[in-house]
This record gives structure tokens, C-alpha cells and sequence, in this order.
């Protein structure tokens, strides 16, 4: 039986998926010790036939296709279908080092409760990726090398594991989650509040390939902004609006935003030569979500009344 399974959602991202999977492949463990597990919401791109090519030559690789609703109910399934003790999530747009599955494992030998968070570096291409794996000082970093744990806040599924066991006792990926974001931050949450440590791993390192336009990003943080608010709802607790920046402070700044459009309009012109800039916009959308969210929550119960 393997020691850990690595499990991997996937929907048409074969462009990625086919340079991804090598390196998840060339570990220095022994084949028979790791799984793969790619959860396919029954992509269209050729995605089957490559695995079946794979899986020809790599035994320890599983092809779980299914109709997903998302993300969470694509990586419930690699849960349920783990064998390994251990349950890494990897994306299949981010490449491994070849002892990423090693550095995972070393903690979850030593000791139990435990998740372990690892060093995620972004990357815009493939070539970006061959430059940063060559050149450690280019890489960066979210955390500093010497920290040893981390909140619930910074448990992100991109390079992440847990024991199965615990996974399943918190009841796995809340698949309310169909739209972009938090629901592997609403499971760390969780874990965490079950009294799971989640450790930090430096040397657990992984690089994730996107580059997306800013156009497209701000339409993902409205959609991440809507999913804090069902993530809120699920906890009602100060701490949760706070770090998930859902505070009066962020809705008052937003409202000055909407009342001035051409200053978010003045921003929006320069964020391609200014990160303030681009950061202020994609969080002016992020709010913007919350704010929709909390509308038709509003909403609702009217319509409701009214109908009844």
C-alpha cells in the first residue's frame, strides 16, 4: 500500500496537466510508495486518453473521472479514494520537486494531528519555472524559512497535506464550494479547530504555473468575495470576517470607491505598471463580491415574504 496519495483536480487543463504529472512522478520515493490520484471532472481536451498513456507506464497513477460540481468535490473524491495514510493536494498546474512527497512525509512520521503547508512559488510559464527551480534566490517567499507553523488562514491546497483520518473526521471539503476560493481555507479551519497543527515546511517546494490577466483575476476575486461570505455564514465568529477582510473598515473603503468611479477608473488605467494599483483594483472587486453576496442574502427573505 502506498504511504501517501497525491491527489490532483483537474478540468480541462491537459496543457498544463501533461508537463505537471512527470513531476509528480520523478519523486525520490519508490513508485510503490505514492499514488497519484487525478480527479477529472470529465474534461473534454484528451485528458483521458493521456492518462491512459500514462497509466500504461505508471501503475502507481489513478484516473478518477467523475461529473464534480468543483474543486471540493473533485478532491472529496481522491479522499475517499486514497490509499496511502497521508493526503497530499497538488494542482495540475503546479510542478514538484522531486523530494516534495519526502519533505511531506518526514513530518507525518514524527507525528500525528499534524498538517504540513508547504512552500508554494509562483511561476508565469514553464520557462519561468525551469529559471526559478535552477535559481533558489529568485523564488520568494509568503513566510519566512524559519517559521514552523502557520494559521488556518495560509492552508492552501496547492502544496498541503493531512492524514486521511483526520480529513474524514472533519468531514473532508465542504462541496458547497462550486465557485472560486476558501474552500481549502474553510477546511483548515476546521482542522484546526479539531486541533490539527498545520506546520510549515520550507523545503517542501512546488511551483504553481499561472499567469493570469488582471481582467480575468478581478472577476476571481468578486467570485472569491462571495465565497467568504458563505464562508462567514458557515462560522459566524469575528476572527473569520477579520482575516478574511470582511470588516467595516474594507466596506466603508469600497463604498468611497463606488462613490468616485473615476478613481477606481484612474487605478484601473495604471495597474499594469503599478502593483498598488492592481492590488487596490482586484481588492475593490473582492469586496464587490462580498458585497453581492450579502445583497441576495438580503434579498431572499424578501422575495420569500412575499411569495408567501
Amino acid at each position: 500500500m502506498p504511504e501517501i496519495s497525491v491527489v490532483v483536480p483537474t478540468y480541462n487543463r491537459l496543457e498544463t496537466l501533461a508537463p505537471v504529472l512527470p513531476t509528480l512522478l520523478a519523486q525520490d520515493l519508490a513508485p510503490s510508495e505514492f499514488e497519484v490520484l487525478v480527479c477529472d471532472s470529465n474534461s473534454t481536451d484528451g485528458t483521458a486518453e493521456f492518462l491512459a498513456k500514462m497509466r500504461a507506464g505508471h501503475p502507481n497513477v489513478r484516473y478518477l473521472p467523475g461529473a464534480y460540481s468543483g474543486r471540493a468535490a473533485a478532491r472529496n473524491a481522491g479522499i475517499d479514494a486514497a490509499q496511502g495514510e497521508v493526503v497530499l493536494f497538488n494542482d495540475s498546474d503546479i510542478f514538484a520537486s522531486p523530494d516534495l512527497l519526502s519533505h511531506h512525509l518526514r513530518h507525518h512520521r514524527a507525528q500525528r494531528k499534524i498538517a504540513v503547508v508547504g512552500l508554494e512559488v509562483q511561476v508565469k510559464d514553464f520557462d519561468d519555472y525551469l529559471f526559478k527551480r535552477d535559481h533558489p534566490e529568485e523564488r520568494g517567499s509568503l513566510h519566512k524559512p524559519t517559521r514552523k507553523t502557520l494559521p488556518w488562514l495560509y492552508f492552501l491546497t496547492g502544496n498541503a497535506s493531512v492524514r486521511r483520518e483526520d480529513l474524514l473526521r472533519v468531514g473532508r471539503f465542504d462541496e458547497s464550494f462550486t465557485g472560486y476560493g476558501h474552500e481549502d481555507l474553510e477546511l483548515g479551519y476546521r482542522l484546526e479547530r479539531a486541533g490539527v497543527t498545520i506546520l510549515y515546511e520550507p523545503n517542501a517546494i512546488n511551483y504553481h504555473c499561472q499567469d493570469v490577466p488582471h481582467d480575468d483575476q478581478k472577476e476571481k476575486m468578486r467570485l472569491a468575495g462571495r465565497s467568504t461570505v458563505r464562508f462567514y455564514r458557515k462560522h459566524p465568529e469575528f476572527a473569520v470576517q477579520l482575516n478574511l477582510g470582511m470588516t467595516p473598515v474594507s466596506l466603508g473603503l469600497h463604498s468611497v470607491l463606488e462613490r468616485v468611479p473615476g478613481l477606481l477608473a484612474f487605478f484601473d488605467a495604471r495597474s499594469s505598471r503599478s502593483k498598488f494599483a492592481r492590488d487596490l483594483v482586484q481588492q475593490y472587486h473582492y469586496v464587490s463580491g462580498v458585497k453581492d453576496a450579502l445583497r441576495q442574502a438580503q434579498d431572499k427573505p424578501e422575495k420569500e415574504q412575499r411569495v408567501g
